[in-house]
């Protein structure tokens, strides 16, 4: 390959790296100038932010026309994720195009497809886990959460100021959470319907339960901070669980990732310092089946494996 040629690839994988950064690298929160102070102008964007904002306005559209905007939009906030739907969209898109491109040059039609498939796959995965371990973290705060609410109450707060109170001594991402509940009462919200929808954000069983306890205790009264202290005890008893049944599995969990990863990574390896190595089996009709027998049979062990080592309690 020509001097040239390596700096053009270099450069789509540079904007391919930059493209997947876009996912894991969060945003801090903007507020426009003109909501901070009444008078004020909101400063000038150049050409090229312009146009992506127009292109972000579009993809939104297109999103919300299809019906999958909310969606998305619901999947990373479970994730953690402060980009808006159209953005990861865009950044997805622009990592799938460089990635095509990459493939194309390096090793032709077959890796081209393949690395361009794995990107959006590769987005898909990334929100997942961020997902996963969002959850995971709240589940293992949570006991701690619930000890600080009930000392809370016991020193003779009301429920908001005790979720205040969890809101600014905790992690991320219950201090996250809590906020927004703390928040969205503050304008008039039902605290009862925001802790569900924290519930349902987190997908915790176990918090759901308080906001049962924390409901009834609304109703009719009664010793809530006894309660939530019994509810803490057995949150941390099943943490101590979930966690011994994670270590216990841990071998099976890496032995799938190593058999999934395995041929990928030996094809496009292959396929990099001999591009011509594989022309008999990706040349061939009778060859593309197989690959994608082959393809097809990997997603199905991966599936089964996945079952075997989930635990689920």
């Amino acid at each position: 390959m020509t001097p040239m040629l390596w700096v053009a690839v270099g450069a789509v994988a540079v904007g391919l790296a930059s493209g997947v950064l876009v996912l894991a690298l969060p945003r801090p929160p903007r507020v426009g100038l003109e909501r901070l102070a009444p008078g004020a102008r909101p400063l000038q964007q150049n050409r090229l932010a312009g146009a992506a904002d127009d292109t972000a306005a579009l993809a939104d559209r297109v999103l919300r026309r299809l019906g999958r905007a909310e969606q998305l939009e619901h999947a990373l906030e479970r994730a953690g994720i402060t980009r808006s739907p159209a953005e990861v969209v865009l950044s997805v898109a622009a990592g799938t195009a460089a990635a095509g491109v990459v493939g194309g040059v390096l090793g032709g039609p077959v890796l081209c497809v393949l690395l361009a498939g794995a990107v959006p796959l590769g987005a898909v995965v990334v929100v997942n886990r961020k997902r996963d371990q969002r959850q995971n973290a709240f589940a293992d705060q949570l006991d701690d959460a619930l000890h600080l609410m009930a000392s809370s109450l016991r020193a003779g707060h009301s429920v908001l100021r005790a979720l205040d109170a969890v809101s600014r001594d905790t992690q991320e991402p219950t201090s996250i959470e809590f906020s927004r509940v703390v928040n969205e009462t503050r304008v008039g919200r039902d605290v009862n319907r925001a802790l569900e929808e924290v519930a349902e954000r987190t997908g915790s069983r176990d918090f759901a339960w308080v906001v049962q306890a924390i409901a009834i205790h609304r109703e009719v009264g009664g010793n809530l901070a006894e309660v939530l202290d019994r509810v803490s005890t057995t949150i941390r008893e099943r943490n101590a669980l979930r966690r011994h049944a994670r270590s216990l599995s841990a071998e099976g969990r890496m032995s799938g990732v190593v058999l999934m990863l395995m041929p990928v990574g030996v094809f496009g390896f292959l396929s990099l310092v001999s591009p011509t190595y594989f022309d008999s089996v990706t040349g061939t009709s009778s060859g593309v089946v197989m690959l994608a027998i082959a393809a097809v049979l990997m997603l199905l062990g991966g599936l089964w494996l996945r079952a075997l080592v989930k635990v689920r309690f």
